[in-house]
């Protein structure tokens, strides 16, 4: 909906404090930003939020989805061509780098960028230059980079899927958009936010949640995020005719996860290991995947991982040592 693709909804402390820190970084000359959240948890929505805020709102905001362009065509889409630099370059083209100038990019899943692309997206991000594909002189530009994973980024870099000093450069500013399982009754503030949008463009007039579909609501661990939530109330606009949202009206795979009380979690996003995985190797793999989040989350910063993780310093840097993760 329109109007929520201007703020960030909610009231729990975690989204206050993104909101202030997303203003901070909007209102500084920081080039480039990485957030960090799961499917459907509003990437997107900060991203140009940041824009907006920003010097650079007159400007192009350009999004690029990085796994929906083909490895063989980003070069071009990013940087642009000259005129015969490959066949049916029949004309010079201006890519979404140059024409972003004075503006900013969103560069959505950005680990799904290969990894020669990944070099010259490091080199721009250095230089502030690029080549188009086959030019001899740089172009220079000024372009605020925003990107976002879903992914736990430092894991990839281990995995060798993404560029280390890549990594680095990017993390500089790391925002963490919180998943809504975790934001409390922040569900219902959004569920009403959306019931009233949806009040508008459907011409009806659903007061909200009945009592009993709230305490699902609170209890439902929604793994699709804010995404999930829209659409679920966006098919109860179309399909059922009362005036409050009713258990009935909701999915049954909703009703079964609550009253088995699961916990889902996106697969990408869990942890855990398989069960056939022994003991030994399922403990040391669920402690490297908590302490590379932790690590992804402070920004490298060892003192705020360990303090997350609620052990000393020198217990991390042990640990890391064991797990293979830092060298003695």
């Amino acid at each position: 909906m329109a109007d929520y693709q201007r703020k960030l909804i909610g009231e729990h402390p975690t989204i206050a404090d993104l909101r202030h820190l997303a203003d901070r970084v909007a209102r500084s000359a920081a080039r480039t930003v990485l957030i960090y959240g799961e499917t459907g948890t509003g990437k997107g929505l900060l991203a140009r939020m940041i824009h907006n805020a920003s010097s650079r709102a007159e400007q192009e905001f350009l999004d690029i989805n990085c796994a929906a362009i083909p490895a063989n065509l980003m070069e071009s889409e990013l940087f642009g061509h000259e005129k015969g630099a490959f066949t049916g370059a029949v004309e010079r083209k201006i890519g979404l780098v140059e024409a972003a100038n004075r503006g900013t990019i969103f560069l959505d899943e950005i680990r799904e960028m290969d990894l020669p692309l990944q070099t010259k997206l490091l080199s721009l991000l250095d230089t502030h230059q690029f080549r188009r594909v086959g030019a001899v002189k740089t172009t220079s530009v000024d372009v605020r980079f925003i990107a976002a994973t879903n992914k736990v980024l430092l894991t990839e870099v281990t995995a060798g899927a993404f560029r280390e000093d890549l990594y680095y450069r990017l993390q500089v500013v790391a925002l963490n958009i919180p998943a809504l399982r975790d934001r409390g009754d922040d569900v219902l503030i959004m569920a009403q936010h959306f019931i009233d949008q949806f009040n508008t463009a459907y011409g009806r007039n659903i007061r909200g949640l009945a009592p009993e579909s709230e305490a699902i609501f609170r209890k439902y661990p929604w793994p699709g995020n804010v995404r999930e939530l829209e659409n679920l109330l966006e098919r109860i606009f179309i399909l059922e005719d009362e005036d409050v949202i009713l258990p009935r009206h909701l999915p049954d795979r909703i009703l079964r996860t609550v009253r088995a009380g699961a916990r889902v979690v996106p697969p990408a996003e869990d942890p855990a290991p398989r069960p056939e995985t022994g003991f030994h190797d399922a403990t040391a793999a669920f402690q490297r995947a908590l302490i590379e989040r932790a690590l992804d989350a402070s920004g490298g910063n060892m003192q705020t991982a360990a303090a997350q993780l609620k052990i000393s310093r020198h217990a991390l840097r042990h640990q890391m040592i064991k797990l293979g993760l830092q060298s003695a």
